[in-house]
C-alpha cells in the first residue's frame, strides 16, 4: 500500500492532534512547531525524527518544504 506524502499540518488534522499535543510528544518549542506546521520553517534532521515519531510515520512520508516563498532583500530599496 502506497501512503500519500502529507504536510505536518495535514497529518495532525488527519489524526485529530493539536499543536499542544505535538509539542508535548516532540519536546520542541511551541513556536518552532507552529512555524513547521505553517510551512515557515524547515526542521533540522533531529526535529524531523521527533515529528515523524510523534506522528507515527516515516520522515519520507512528510512534506517538509516551505509553503511561503523565501525572499532575499538586499540594500535599502529603490531610491
Amino acid at each position: 500500500m502506497n501512503q500519500q506524502v502529507l504536510s505536518v499540518a495535514e497529518y495532525c488534522q488527519q489524526q485529530d492532534m493539536t499543536v499542544e499535543q505535538l509539542v508535548e510528544k516532540t519536546s520542541l518549542e511551541e513556536g518552532r512547531v507552529m512555524a513547521i506546521m505553517l510551512g515557515r520553517w524547515t526542521p533540522s534532521p533531529a526535529e524531523r525524527d521527533k515529528i515523524a515519531d510523534a506522528l507515527g510515520v516515516t520522515k519520507d512520508l512528510i512534506s517538509w518544504g516551505h509553503k511561503t516563498p523565501i525572499q532575499h532583500i538586499y540594500g535599502f530599496g529603490p531610491g
